[in-house]
């Protein structure tokens, strides 16, 4: 079963708190995501590791539950 937008975005904020999050549903089939997450806890981290921040998030669901997740990511200006 597919993971709803509302989930993704619940488990983001609540694995980085204050962040901004939006989901856009990519194919329509409930499995192919796009992702923009802006967080201040991002600031000093590389691309890298704010995506790694991002999956932590997701506890395993990515690869799995959730097929693709395009990820943008950044500190807010």
């Amino acid at each position: 079963m597919p993971m709803a937008p509302g989930d993704i975005e619940d488990m983001i904020k609540a694995g980085i708190p204050g962040a901004r999050v939006t989901i856009r549903d990519l194919a329509g089939d409930g499995d192919h995501y796009a992702a923009e997450v802006v967080a201040e806890a991002f600031r000093g981290k590389t691309r890298v590791q704010q995506h790694q921040m991002v999956y932590n998030a997701l506890k395993g669901n990515m690869g799995g539950i959730l097929h693709a997740l395009a990820l943008q990511t950044s500190a807010p200006e």
